[in-house]
């Protein structure tokens, strides 16, 4: 669907929870709250969700959390999702720690695609950073999951600036056929206290410690990262630069909470109640129609740009968790 910047919006990021079983401190620290199921979408509302976002030109769904692999029966979800007309490609982002023992129904459920996330490969700060001791569960997980074929991608936030944390994440890109993005921290729930590095500098400490490193213009995805190729890795190292690489003017996403909010930018409240819709009291193909039309409309008024550079103008106070990754 094209929005009133003429940008086409036409991948979905689906929240099917916001629980976790980790407790990143920048995330969902140690006592945060969770919502009841009931206020939660249930499948069959999020395939509904999905059959008009087919109808508006969306192609891609990603499902995320919280943590997707937590929610019961989401293989299920994904071959509901999968057999909507229209959509193409379904993947996930996921912390990796259920990910290897549901495999196999995931993969037969029609999974395209899974990003990793895992923030560092130093096991004292992944235990301190998550809360857990399952570094060893994670890298198990990645392995498998490129043994089964899956294109892979490991997101890592850019929370840790020293050459031999960097140089230690790079090398997962060397040994596996995978690609390693560094995000940068953005400003958004407890996030705002953990700052990272700037990209600018990251891509410089890049340049010096990989000297033969050069653009890689390959379609990676759909989504905004800029991949480089370094010499010797089987794979490639991209960056997500929200705040200083802003990509807002061919950003061609939104995202539906667990609650069924459909959000159009992680600045502000901006977006449409869906799930007011889905159990509102009408006739079926009355509700498909006002699902397809408050979908249409939030859509088309995405904002043109993000304000994490001016955070006093930010109307979303959430944290992940409850947006949705």
């Amino acid at each position: 669907m094209i929005d009133q910047y003429n940008r086409n919006i036409d991948y979905l990021r689906i929240s099917v929870t916001d629980r976790c079983n980790l407790r990143c401190k920048y995330c969902m620290p140690e006592g945060i709250s969770t919502l009841p199921m009931k206020d939660i979408l249930t499948y069959e509302e999020i395939r509904s969700v999905v059959e008009q976002a087919a109808e508006l030109g969306f192609r891609h769904i990603r499902l995320t959390g919280g943590e997707p692999t937590v929610r019961i029966g989401l293989p299920i979800l994904l071959r509901e999702i999968k057999s909507v007309q229209g959509i193409e490609k379904v993947s996930m982002t996921t912390n990796g720690i259920l990910l290897e023992k549901m495999l196999p129904g995931l993969i037969e459920s029609g999974l395209d695609a899974v990003n990793i996330s895992l923030d560092t490969l130093d096991r004292e700060k992944y235990r301190e950073l998550t809360g857990t001791d399952g570094l060893e569960t994670v890298l198990s997980s990645i392995r498998a999951a490129c043994s089964e074929g899956l294109k892979v991608k490991l997101n890592s936030v850019s929370l840790f600036s020293d050459e031999e944390s960097i140089r230690t994440m790079v090398s997962l890109a060397e040994e596996l056929p995978v690609d390693v993005r560094f995000i940068e921290m953005m400003p958004v729930g407890y996030g705002k206290k953990y700052p990272g590095i700037s990209h600018e500098d990251l891509l410089q400490m890049l340049r010096r410690m990989y000297p033969g490193m050069e653009k890689d213009t390959r379609q990676h995805g759909f989504g905004p990262a800029v991949y480089y190729m370094i010499p010797g890795c089987r794979g490639s190292v991209g960056l997500i630069s929200a705040i200083h690489g802003k990509f807002c003017s061919t950003c061609n996403r939104v995202r539906l909470t667990s609650q069924g909010y459909l959000k159009t930018c992680l600045c502000y409240s901006d977006g449409a109640d869906l799930r007011e819709v889905l159990r509102g009291d009408m006739p079926e193909e009355e509700k498909k129609t006002a699902l397809w039309e408050r979908m249409r409309e939030a859509v088309f008024r995405k904002p043109d740009a993000h304000c994490f550079e001016k955070p006093e103008a930010m109307t979303e106070y959430a944290g992940m968790n409850a947006i949705g990754g």
